[in-house]
C-alpha cells in the first residue's frame, strides 16, 4: 500500500524515467542518420567492387571537408532556433580574398586570419542585426549573402588562381593512416573543427545556453541567461566556420571565383537536418550533422562509381531524405514538448 511517505519517491521515480526515455529518444533522429548512411554503404558494396576501401569512406572526409565545416557552424545557428543562408556566399568571399591578397603579394599567414576576420564579421553584423533591430534570420541573412556575393563580383568578376607555395603545399600534404590510407590537411581541420564544437556545445555554459536558446528563448530568458550574447555569437561563429570552409575550399580547388559555393547554404542546412538537427531549435548534435555531409558525400559516391547516372540524382536523393528527416522530427517534437 502506498503511504504518504513513499509518494516523492515514486514522483521522482517517474521523473527519472520520463528523463530516460526522453533522453533516448532524442538520440533517434541520429540512430536514423547513421542507419541511412550505413545503409548507403552496403548498397554501394553489393553492387561496386572497390567501395568498402577504406580510402574510399576517408575521401567523403577529403572531398566534403569544407561541408563539414560549413555544416558545424550552421549546427550552432539552428540550434538556437535561427537559420544561415550566408554561409555559401561567406565561403565565396572567403576563398576570392585569399585569391586576391595572395596575388596582390600579401604573405599567406596574414591572409588566411583577414579572410577568417572577414566571415566572423559578417556573421556578427548578423547576428546584431538580428538581435538589436528584431530582424527575421532569414531576410537578415538574405541580406548577407547577396552583400557577401556582392563582394566577391566587386573584387573580380573573374577566376584568379592561387600559385602560392604554402597554400601548395598545404594542398598536395597527406596526413599518414595505417593500412596505407591518408586524409587531407583540409579533413583534419574540418574534424577538429568538428570535436571543438562538439566540446563547446556539450562542455560549455555558452552550449548550454545555445540549447536553451534554441528550446524555448522566453523561458532562457526568464531563467536569466545572456540570450542576446548567444543569438549574436552563434551567428559570429557560423560566419567564421564559412570563412574557414572557404580557405580550404582554396586548398581543394586552387583558385578563387565568385561563382563558388552557389547553393553550398542549402546543402549544409540539409545536412545538419538530415543529421537530426530539430529546424526549430534546442534539439540536435554536431556528430549528426558530420552524417549528415557524409551522407550526401555517399550519394554522390555512389553516382561516381555508377557512371551512368545524372549528377541532379544527388540532389533528387537528398530531398527525399530531408522529407523523411522533417517528417520524423515533426513525430518527435510533440513529444519531446511534453
Amino acid at each position: 500500500m502506498t503511504t504518504p511517505s513513499t509518494l516523492p519517491e515514486l514522483s521522482r521515480a517517474v521523473h527519472r524515467t520520463r528523463e530516460l526515455l526522453e533522453g533516448r529518444r532524442r538520440f533517434i533522429p541520429l540512430a536514423m542518420a547513421a542507419t541511412v548512411l550505413v545503409l548507403l554503404f552496403a548498397a554501394g558494396s553489393v553492387r561496386y567492387t572497390g567501395f568498402l576501401e577504406p580510402q574510399v569512406a576517408l575521401n567523403l572526409l577529403v572531398n566534403n571537408s569544407f561541408l563539414v565545416v560549413l555544416a558545424v557552424g550552421v549546427t550552432f545557428v539552428i540550434l538556437a532556433g535561427g537559420i544561415d543562408l550566408s554561409t555559401g556566399s561567406v565561403l565565396a568571399l572567403s576563398a576570392m580574398l585569399c585569391a586576391w591578397l595572395l596575388r596582390e603579394g600579401w604573405p599567406p599567414l596574414l591572409v588566411i586570419p583577414v579572410a577568417l576576420l572577414a566571415g566572423a564579421a559578417i556573421g556578427l553584423a548578423q547576428g546584431c542585426i538580428i538581435h538589436f533591430y528584431g530582424v527575421q534570420p532569414f531576410i537578415a541573412t538574405l541580406g548577407g549573402m547577396f552583400f557577401a556575393r556582392g563582394l566577391c563580383y566587386l573584387i573580380s568578376t573573374e577566376s584568379i588562381p592561387i600559385t602560392d607555395p604554402l597554400f601548395s603545399t598545404l594542398a598536395q600534404t597527406r596526413v599518414p593512416l595505417p593500412g596505407g590510407t591518408s586524409l587531407s590537411v583540409g579533413a583534419v581541420v574540418a574534424l577538429a573543427a568538428a570535436g571543438a564544437a562538439a566540446y563547446v556545445l556539450h562542455r560549455s555554459r555558452f552550449g548550454r545556453s545555445v540549447y536553451a536558446v534554441g528550446g524555448s528563448e522566453s523561458s532562457a530568458m526568464l531563467m536569466g541567461l545572456a540570450v542576446g550574447r548567444v543569438k549574436v555569437g552563434v551567428y559570429t561563429i557560423s560566419g567564421f566556420c564559412a570563412a574557414l570552409g572557404g580557405v580550404l575550399y582554396t586548398l581543394y580547388i586552387a583558385s578563387g571565383n565568385s561563382l563558388h559555393g552557389l547553393g553550398m547554404e542549402l546543402d549544409a542546412i540539409a545536412a545538419v537536418v538530415i543529421g537530426g538537427t530539430l529546424l526549430t531549435g534546442g534539439f540536435g548534435y554536431v556528430l549528426g550533422s558530420v552524417i549528415g555531409v557524409l551522407t550526401l558525400g555517399t550519394i554522390q559516391t555512389i553516382l561516381v562509381f555508377e557512371g551512368t547516372l545524372s549528377s541532379w540524382w544527388t540532389r533528387i536523393v537528398a530531398g527525399a531524405l530531408l522529407f523523411a528527416f522533417i517528417l520524423l522530427q515533426r513525430a518527435l517534437a510533440p513529444r519531446a514538448a511534453k
